[in-house]
C-alpha cells in the first residue's frame, strides 16, 4: 500500500512536501512561543537604584513631531536629572534643531553629510559628540528613539528595572499612535504588537535573547565603548546589532511594561519603500551573520545556543520559500499550458499547491492578527469597529511582502525619508494606556 502511494507521487508532490516539512521544522518552535505567552507570566523585576541615561534621537526634518517625544521624556516618572536628551538633526532643511532645543533637549548636534546616509551613521556621530562634550556625566546606558515616538510616563522607570537587573541591552513594548489611520498603519501596528507579545515576551519568559527593533531600546555604555561607537551600518542596523550580539553570546532583554508609541506609514508608497529597505537589510544581515549564527548553535555556551538558532530563523529569508514554491509550481503550470509537458496530475498538483500556499499563508496571518488583536485589545487605541475590520486587511498587508521580498533580491535599496506629521497629546495617550 505504501509502495503504491509512493509510486503515485509526482516530482511536484515531492518538492512541495519537502518545502512544507522544511518550513515546519524550522519554525514550529514559534507555536511553543505562543503557548508560553498564553500560559506563563513574564518575570517581574525591581530596581535597587536609579541609573543615569543618555537619549539619542536621530531626526531628519521632524519639526512636526520631535517636540512631542521630548515632552514625553520630560514628563517621565523618573528623576529628570538622570536623563539627558541629545538630538542629532541629520541633514535637516527645516527647523528641527530649533524646535528640539526649545522643547528641552540637553543638546542638539547638527550633521550634514550626503555621503554617509542612514540612521546608524547619525547615531555614531551623536555618540562621538557626546563623548567629546559630556564624557564626565557618567552615562550608564544609551536609549535610542525615533523622532516620531512618544513614551508612556512610566517608560524609563520600567526600563531602569531591566538595566538594574544586568541586561546589556533591552527592547520595549512597541505600540502605535495611529493604528486607526487606515489598513496600512493598522497592519504595521498589529505586526509590532505581535512581535512584542509573542516573540519578545516569550523569549524573556524562556530566558533566551530578544532582538532590538528599530526604536525603543537601550544599549549599555560599556557595549558601545567596546565597539568604539555605533558600528552597525547595514540597512537594518538594529537587526545587525542583534545578530552580532547574539553571535558573541550576549543576551538582549525585553521590558513588557515599558510602552512606546510609534507612528506608522499611511501611504502604500511609503510602506513599500520602508519594507523594501527592511527586506534588503535582512538579506544583508543574513549574508554577514548567518555563518556565525550557525556556528553559534553548536559552539556558544549552552544558554546562548538556542538564541543563535532563533536569530538565524529570524533573518533567514523564509519568504523566499513561499516565492520559490509559487515560482516552481507556476512554472510547471505554464509549461503544461504551452505543451512542453503533458503530465496532467503534475499540473493539478502545481495549481492546487499555489492556491493552498497563498490561502494557508493568509489564514495563518489572519489567526496571528486575530490572536494579537484580542489579547492586546485594551492597548490598541482605536474604535472596536476598526479593530475588527482591520483583522481582515492584515493578511493582505502581509501578502504584499511577497513581491517586496522578491524585488529586494535584485534591486538596490536606498534610504528614503518618511514624513511624520501626527502630533499626539502625551498626557492623553498615557491616561488611555492606564484604562
Amino acid at each position: 500500500m505504501l509502495d503504491q502511494f509512493l509510486s503515485q507521487l509526482t516530482v511536484v508532490d515531492i518538492f512541495n512536501t519537502g518545502v512544507f516539512l522544511a518550513f515546519t521544522i524550522c519554525y514550529v518552535y514559534q507555536f511553543f512561543y505562543i503557548f508560553t505567552v498564553l500560559t506563563k507570566k513574564p518575570p517581574k523585576q525591581e530596581a535597587k537604584r536609579n541609573h543615569r541615561y543618555a537619549v539619542m534621537i536621530s531626526a531628519r526634518n521632524e519639526i512636526a513631531v520631535i517636540g512631542d517625544l521630548i515632552h514625553s521624556i520630560r514628563m517621565q516618572n523618573y528623576p529628570q536629572e538622570l536623563i539627558d536628551i541629545f538630538v542629532i538633526a541629520d541633514n535637516c532643511t527645516d527647523d528641527t534643531a530649533r524646535v528640539a532645543r526649545e522643547a528641552g533637549a540637553t543638546d542638539v548636534f547638527e550633521r550634514f553629510n550626503k555621503e554617509l546616509i542612514g540612521k546608524g551613521y547619525a547615531l555614531d556621530f551623536g555618540y562621538k559628540r557626546i563623548q567629546e562634550l559630556y564624557a564626565d556625566n557618567g552615562y550608564e546606558a544609551y536609549f535610542v528613539f525615533d523622532a516620531d515616538n512618544v513614551l508612556d510616563v512610566n517608560y524609563f522607570r520600567e526600563m531602569n528595572k531591566v538595566f538594574d537587573g544586568g541586561a546589556i541591552a533591552s527592547t520595549s513594548y512597541r505600540n502605535s499612535k495611529n493604528y486607526g489611520s487606515n489598513w496600512i498603519s493598522a497592519g504595521y501596528a498589529v505586526w509590532f504588537l505581535r512581535e512584542a507579545k509573542y516573540l519578545s515576551q516569550a523569549r524573556l519568559t524562556l530566558n533566551t535573547s530578544c532582538a532590538i527593533s528599530g526604536t525603543g531600546f537601550y544599549i549599555a555604555a560599556d557595549v558601545l565603548a567596546r565597539h568604539g561607537g555605533w558600528k552597525w551600518h547595514l540597512l537594518t542596523e538594529d537587526i545587525e546589532f542583534s545578530a552580532q550580539t547574539i553571535t558573541e553570546g550576549g543576551r538582549i532583554s525585553y521590558c513588557p511594561t515599558a510602552m512606546l508609541y510609534d507612528e506608522q506609514p499611511v501611504t502604500f508608497k511609503d510602506s513599500w519603500n520602508q519594507r523594501f529597505r527592511w527586506a534588503k537589510g535582512f538579506y544583508q544581515v543574513f549574508a554577514h551573520y548567518a555563518w556565525g549564527l550557525l556556528k553559534g548553535i553548536f559552539t556558544n555556551k549552552k544558554g546562548a545556543r538556542f538564541a543563535c538558532y532563533d536569530m538565524l530563523m529570524t533573518i533567514a529569508p523564509a519568504m523566499l520559500l513561499t516565492i520559490i514554491t509559487i515560482g516552481f509550481n507556476g512554472t510547471i503550470a505554464v509549461l503544461a499550458l504551452l505543451g512542453y509537458i503533458s503530465a496532467g496530475s503534475m499540473v493539478v498538483s502545481a495549481l492546487s499547491c499555489m492556491f493552498f500556499c497563498l490561502f494557508n499563508y493568509c489564514l495563518f496571518m489572519f489567526i496571528l492578527g486575530a490572536l494579537t488583536t484580542f489579547t492586546e485589545w485594551d492597548n490598541i487605541h482605536s474604535t472596536p469597529g476598526k479593530k475588527i475590520a482591520y483583522l481582515f486587511t492584515f493578511p493582505f498587508f502581509m501578502l504584499t511582502y511577497i513581491p517586496i521580498a522578491l524585488i529586494a533580491l535584485v534591486k538596490k535599496a536606498k534610504w528614503k525619508p518618511i514624513s511624520h506629521t501626527i502630533s499626539v497629546d502625551v498626557e492623553q495617550m498615557s491616561k488611555a494606556s492606564q484604562k
